[in-house]
């Protein structure tokens, strides 16, 4: 059974052909020029699936969409999602299902990709897992006794947004001191660049990345930015071990390419705030799917929707 798995970022569409094992025998890619409209995106999905099905020789039984932001994954339609101006309201579910005549399921990116990693990654086996990425933003999907969790109306948790410490910078969302705030990988950058003199790296040039290599070389303010940054992704997932009490925490995302420089404090906060709770059966630790995620999570967005009900 192949599966066409459309994953809908803000800057580039992937579209894949996914087998039952997950493993993708054919890929395109464009990007997302949301600005062109909707319409248009549709018809260059339309046609990468078309072609990726042509490349691994075989028709597709169902078509699986993650899609960045807030997204009805019930009703098939875009929220309000500020990469994709215009889009909002626009029903990518039911414009697929029309034209290839196949069911079509979506969830927001975070939620695919917890799903992947859930089946196929660091969270096989486990029933209560939370895959959480950390970069431009933070997101989270969370699986509960296997199944994909979902709040009223189905919509997913906005766990980046939740407060760390209420004196912190102000955030878009309308509070102060959010984790995604304090904690992702331009908030990092952002702690630099105030703090840097005018000897260092120039601002332009500043990035979670760069800081995470100069703090590798010895550099003692990305050192200290490092140790920040440790502390609020620390207090953020204590809150999740405390709330959900996982099996498993995974850690995805730009930032958390280097995980290693960050997990010896994660542990140490979460020993430190989470007594209460059986902590020590929550393992933490990097997502095994790496770039691949994207494109397998779209493909058990499908199964899980429809081959969990016995389709």
């Amino acid at each position: 059974m192949m599966i066409g798995a459309v994953d809908v970022g803000g800057t580039k569409i992937a579209v894949g052909a996914i087998d039952e094992n997950s493993h993708i025998l054919a890929r395109l890619e464009s990007p997302t020029d949301a600005r062109s409209g909707f319409a248009d995106a549709v018809q260059r999905i339309e046609a990468m699936l078309r072609n990726v099905s042509r490349i691994a020789g075989a028709n597709l039984a169902g078509i699986g969409i993650g899609c960045t932001g807030p997204i009805d994954p019930i009703e098939g339609t875009i929220g309000n999602v500020e990469f994709l101006p215009g889009w909002e309201g626009m029903n990518l579910v039911g414009e697929l299902s029309q034209r290839f005549q196949v069911e079509v399921a979506m969830e927001n990116d975070a939620d695919a990709a917890a799903l992947a990693e859930a089946r196929w990654g660091s969270g096989r086996g486990k029933r209560n897992f939370i895959y959480v990425t950390v970069g431009t933003g933070i997101g989270a999907g969370i699986i509960l006794d296997g199944k994909l969790y979902r709040g009223v109306d189905g919509f997913h948790p906005d766990i980046g947004h939740q407060v760390i410490d209420a004196s912190g910078p102000a955030c878009y969302c309308g509070e102060h001191g959010c984790w995604e705030i304090l904690a992702s990988g331009p908030a990092m950058a952002e702690w630099m660049k105030a703090s840097v003199s005018t000897a260092g790296p120039s601002e332009r040039e500043l990035s979670a990345e760069v800081i995470c290599r100069l703090a590798r070389e010895g550099d003692p303010l990305a050192g200290q930015a490092v140790e920040r940054e440790a502390r609020y992704l620390g207090l953020g997932l204590a809150n999740l071990v405390k709330i959900f009490c996982p099996d498993m925490i995974a850690l995805a995302g730009g930032v958390m390419r280097s995980a290693d420089l960050f997990l010896p404090a994660i542990h140490r906060i979460i020993a430190r705030t989470c007594s209460l709770v059986p902590y020590l059966k929550a393992r933490i630790e990097p997502a095994h799917l790496g770039a691949d995620v994207a494109l397998s999570g779209a493909a058990e967005v499908w199964r899980h929707r429809f081959q969990s009900r016995g389709h």
